[in-house]
């Protein structure tokens, strides 16, 4: 269900809180959809429960999962997933564009350089 990299220099919690968060805002999860149990989870993806744990107390901290206690955790409903990835997105580019900004990049080339990346996805 969830992919990881375990090669990555981004923490394994951080990379299962961004799948599952990426996943929720495309619909690929859908709201009230219920998730794996740590424990299941854990097993699945061959990793401490521990850091399962942690990435699913990010997720309800951030609203994009609710737990029930004795029931499991669930997608949030409302689309809360879909705005706090956009609004996350949002002030990133604004970051990254102010640092490239300040470093003296042109305007044009930072725009080559956001093409590139929607190049080939569907807008």
């Amino acid at each position: 269900m969830f992919t990881l990299d375990y090669k990555s220099r981004l923490p394994i919690y951080e990379q299962l809180y961004k799948s599952i968060t990426r996943m929720a805002a495309l619909g690929a999860l859908d709201e009230g959809e219920p998730l794996p149990s740590v424990r299941a989870l854990a097993q699945e993806l061959g990793v401490n429960p521990n850091t399962v744990q942690k990435a699913y107390q990010m997720l309800e901290h951030d609203g994009i999962i609710s737990s029930v206690p004795g029931k499991g955790s669930f997608i949030s409903q409302g689309g809360s997933a879909l705005s706090q990835q956009r609004e996350i997105a949002l002030e990133k580019l604004e970051e990254a564009a102010k640092a490239a900004a300040d470093c003296g990049i042109p305007k044009d080339e930072a725009m080559e350089h956001v093409n590139n990346q929607y190049s080939g996805r569907d807008e």
